[in-house]
């Protein structure tokens, strides 16, 4: 039960206002509704994981209803910060140094 009133709320809270809106295909094709399917298409989402760049009107906001369940919306401060911090996490790291001494020679031996 309380699974669906988390959906009621989700399907509920407003996208903050941009005027455009990155949008990401996050779950697979296989299995939608044909509706859905040419839903995605007209978005210009093909695979998973690609992301497009669509100007907030009217009729997009009713297509990303129709196809809340598969895809994430985030607006253009949203979506930059996430490339900084994804870009942040790939950057070159120093190496580690390692310093190794050879053992020194016995002279007792």
């Amino acid at each position: 039960m309380s699974g669906s009133a988390f959906n009621a709320f989700k399907a509920r809270v407003p996208i903050e206002w941009s005027p455009r809106l990155y949008i990401t295909l996050v779950r697979g094709l296989p299995g939608t509704r044909r509706l859905h399917r040419r839903t995605l298409e007209a978005m210009r989402l093909r695979r998973c994981n690609r992301t497009v760049l669509h100007r907030t009107t009217p009729s997009l906001l009713g297509m990303l209803n129709q196809v809340k369940r598969l895809v994430a919306v985030e607006t253009e401060e949203m979506y930059n910060t996430r490339r900084q911090q994804e870009e942040e996490h790939r950057a070159l790291r120093p190496p580690i140094v390692v310093n190794h001494t050879p053992p020194a020679a016995d002279p007792a031996r």
